[in-house]
This record gives structure tokens, C-alpha cells and sequence, in this order.
């Protein structure tokens, strides 16, 4: 059974409305029966009839220092950013909601940090635009239940392009990072000392012996990669992070770094990073790689479907308390189903449906797991929806 939790234009707690565009989020535990939600709102600076300003309209007494790009000369602020939610589990009620991130661009998806923050990722649509501030980074957002809005605080070190997801090894404190284009890169950032992503070094993946390795398999392509097949990995620094001309995946991929077919969820278990590359395969369908870091680190294509399996171009995923992975499918091209879905995924590659959307087009967007296990919230993107899902959690769907 499910609950709508949250919806798109209610009002918060703090006096703002709740965005639009609810994407990538991540449950962290919080006092007594409660969990804190937080929650990518998807916006670009064009999308003002779903900010969280009532009536598009700033309050006097609003804090504009806090926002990472309030615009200027007059010019609209940018509305990307995240919400907090707190959610009682067992009155199965929202607590309270309040805007914890604003003045970002399209925040996409994100990641989880073990010491209670989510890592928020910027996707513009145009990372050469110079209006305002740049854009095209990671901010971090804690997962507080105070409804204050938070600074805006870019990570600029994990470098500018068009992110998408992020993932932390617990083991190494290295932080892995996706690439949301056709030509993208897989990256990871090695923090200089714990939890510090304001200084460290930025790295790209190369396949040994293959450099600037093709991994999409598109039809016609020079590469060919079968599932199940390990390559050995090594890492290249990337210097010019900041990417002034969005050219960082060609100055990676000219030194030898591995290119991949949008790079978007990605998602740590059992020792092994899960990475949906969303549009590859010969059929665009989608791929889902494997990283499992080592003495040598290793890459395999986990999974490409073929077309007439269930799984059609993935994009968030968590892993479920049963030991699957939770895929939300992505819905862009002529590819995908008509209907999105929620599928599973079991550790030997079998799919299966979990949920569908039988109200609209719409993606689901933001799968996550309370921390018991007890609850399943997803956001259903254009609808505007929060939803939270209980049922028999503890054994496989």
C-alpha cells in the first residue's frame, strides 16, 4: 500500500511551497519513529512556475545570501535545489517540510553520506552559460529536521560538468561520480583527508590495455563488450576540473579515459559499485556496469537488455533490504516503455516489475529505503509526488 506524503505546491512548513520536479533523494535516520527525506527538485532557472517562491515571488525577509546563484541586475533566481522532509513512520504522516538548498541548476540525483548529509548534483543544460555564477557542481546538504535553509556552499574540486549521481566507498572514503551525457566519463575523487571534498584529487576511469575505451556497445561501434567479462581499471588525474569550455569528458577521453553512454545512477553494495549507463547497448536500452575496487580495480558490464526484456533504460537505483538493486527507469527517447516502472534487479541479473505507474508518463525518480527497511519512498517526477510504500519489505517482491 502507499501514501502521497508530499505534493508539488502544498505549503512547507518554512512558508515556501514544495518545488517541482522531485528526482534523486536519499532517508537518513532521525529522532524516535521519524526519518528525514531529502529530496533534488529538478529545476532549471526557466521553470519559476514551480519554485518554491509563492506566486514567483522572493520574501522580503528571505536570506538571499544563502542561495548559491540568486541572479542579477533584476534577473530571476535559479529555483533548483532540495527539500528536507521529516516523515513519522508510524503515524505514517509528514512531520514537517521546509526548503534546505536553493539558487542550483537542475539538481539531478545525488548520494547518501554514511555521517548523515546527501551529496547534491547539478545537471545543466548549458555549463558555458556565464549568468550569475557557473554551474555544473556538487553541494552537500545535511539532513537536518530544523527547517533552515542551509548555504550554498559549491564543491568545486569534484569537478564542473554535467553530473549526475554519486556514490562514497565506506572503505576507502573515495567518492565515485557519473557523468549524465552520451559521451560521459566515470570519475572518482580522492579526498585529501576524511569527508573533505574541498580538497583532494579528481581522477577518470581507463581500461588497461584498451585506452579510450568505447563501452556503450552502440550498434556499428568499434567496441564490443560481453557481460560477465572482467577489465582491469586504472585512474587518470583530471586537472582541468573546472572545465571552462564543458570539455572535460574530451580532455579525459583524449589521455585514455573510457567512455560511457550517460552515466546516471549509481549505487555501493556488497563491495561493488552498480552504474546504470542509461542510453547504452546496441539497442539504447540501457546498461548497468559494475566496479569493484581492489589491488586491481575491476570493471564488468553487469547487465545489457536485450529487447525483449523488462528493464528499459535505468536511471536512480538503491539497493533493497533483500538484496536486490531498485531501478527506476528513465523515459527520454523512442526506446522506453510507455509505461514507467520500478523493476528489480536480483544479484544473478533476473528483472522483475516492482511498480508501475498506471497514472501517468511520468518517471519515478528517487527510490530509497527507510533505514529499517520498513518503507520504500520514491517521487514520481512530473507529477510533483512524494510517495512512501509499505509491504513486506523483508523478503524479495
Amino acid at each position: 500500500s502507499y501514501n502521497v506524503i508530499s505534493k508539488h505546491g502544498d505549503t512547507m512548513h518554512d512558508g515556501l511551497r514544495v518545488p517541482g520536479m522531485p528526482d534523486g533523494m536519499a532517508c537518513f535516520e532521525g529522532k524516535d519513529d521519524q526519518v528525514i527525506l531529502v529530496r533534488n527538485h529538478e529545476l532549471g532557472v526557466g521553470s519559476q512556475g514551480m519554485s518554491p517562491f509563492p506566486k514567483q515571488k522572493v520574501p522580503n525577509d528571505f536570506n538571499q545570501s544563502l542561495s548559491y546563484d540568486h541572479g542579477e541586475r533584476g534577473e530571476a533566481p535559479h529555483i533548483g535545489g532540495t527539500t528536507n522532509l521529516v516523515y513519522d513512520l508510524k503515524r505514517k504522516k509528514t512531520v514537517r517540510e521546509f526548503l534546505s538548498l536553493v539558487g542550483t541548476d537542475r539538481n539531478c540525483a545525488g548520494g547518501a553520506m554514511p555521517w548523515g548529509s546527501w551529496i547534491t548534483c547539478e545537471e545543466p543544460s548549458d555549463l558555458t552559460s556565464e549568468r550569475g555564477k557557473l554551474h555544473g557542481y556538487c553541494f552537500e546538504v545535511e539532513a537536518t529536521d530544523d527547517g533552515k535553509l542551509q548555504k550554498a556552499v559549491a564543491l568545486k574540486k569534484l569537478g564542473r560538468f554535467r553530473h549526475e549521481a554519486v556514490a562514497l566507498d565506506p572503505k576507502t572514503g573515495i567518492l565515485y561520480l557519473t557523468e549524465d551525457i552520451n559521451d560521459g566519463l566515470l570519475y572518482r575523487f580522492i579526498p585529501a583527508s576524511p569527508r573533505d571534498f574541498q580538497n583532494g584529487q579528481l581522477q577518470a576511469l581507463v581500461v588497461k590495455g584498451k585506452p579510450s575505451a568505447d563501452l556503450r556497445n552502440y550498434r556499428g561501434s568499434s567496441g564490443n563488450i560481453e557481460e560477465g567479462v572482467d577489465m582491469d581499471v586504472e585512474w587518470i588525474d583530471m586537472e582541468d576540473y573546472q572545465s571552462p569550455a564543458d570539455d572535460l569528458r574530451y580532455q579525459g577521453f583524449k589521455e585514455g579515459a573510457a567512455r560511457f553512454a550517460r552515466g546516471e545512477g549509481i549505487q555501493y553494495t556488497d563491495g561493488s559499485f552498480f552504474i546504470c549507463c542509461t542510453d547504452g547497448g546496441p539497442n539504447s536500452q540501457g546498461q548497468i556496469y559494475r566496479l569493484t575496487p581492489g589491488k586491481t580495480d575491476k570493471l564488468d558490464l553487469f547487465l545489457q537488455p536485450k529487447s525483449d526484456e523488462l528493464l528499459t533504460n535505468g536511471d536512480n537505483l538503491c539497493a533493497a533490504p533483500w538484496g536486490d538493486l531498485v531501478i527506476c527507469e528513465d523515459l527520454v527517447n523512442e526506446h522506453k516503455a510507455k509505461t514507467p516502472h520500478m523493476r528489480g534487479i536480483t544479484p544473478e541479473g533476473q528483472i522483475y516489475d516492482l511498480a508501475k505507474n498506471a497514472r501517468s508518463a511520468t518517471e519515478f525518480a528517487g527510490s530509497c529505503f527507510s533505514p529499517d527497511g520498513s518503507v520504500l519512498f520514491v517521487n514520481m517526477q512530473g507529477e510533483g509526488l512524494t510517495i512512501a510504500i509499505t509491504g513486506p519489505w523483508d523478503r524479495r517482491a
